[in-house]
């Protein structure tokens, strides 16, 4: 004799849960490749910074910048539940002054 659950319990795509968490996981995804992105644009910004340019922004401001986009790209990995970030750290570049000002707190 076998057993076979209700229909109420099989899992399909037309329910109001999966619906729902397609949209939630459409959603992380989504964030994280935004996050991705400011994070690359700052180390950019921070990779092509001259001290002989004129009316230029220091680069105290460009590193203080980088590690908050990347403290918030970590924050979102977690959320995701990415836990291991030494692979994205090898592959954006990030240097250890920006690693070292992460979730600091400036005035």
């Amino acid at each position: 004799m076998s057993f076979r659950p209700p229909h109420s319990f099989k899992a399909s795509p037309e329910t109001g849960f999966n619906v729902l968490e397609y949209e939630l996981a459409s959603e992380r995804a989504d964030a994280l490749g935004r996050h991705g992105r400011k994070v690359e644009a700052a180390l950019a910004a921070l990779a092509a910074w001259k001290s002989e340019q004129p009316g230029g922004i220091d680069r105290e401001t460009l590193v203080d910048k980088a590690s908050d986009a990347v403290w918030a790209f970590f924050i979102q990995r977690e959320i995701c539940g990415l836990r291991n970030n030494r692979e994205v750290i090898s592959r954006y570049g990030i240097p250890n002054e920006v690693l070292a000002r992460l979730g600091a707190v400036r005035k």
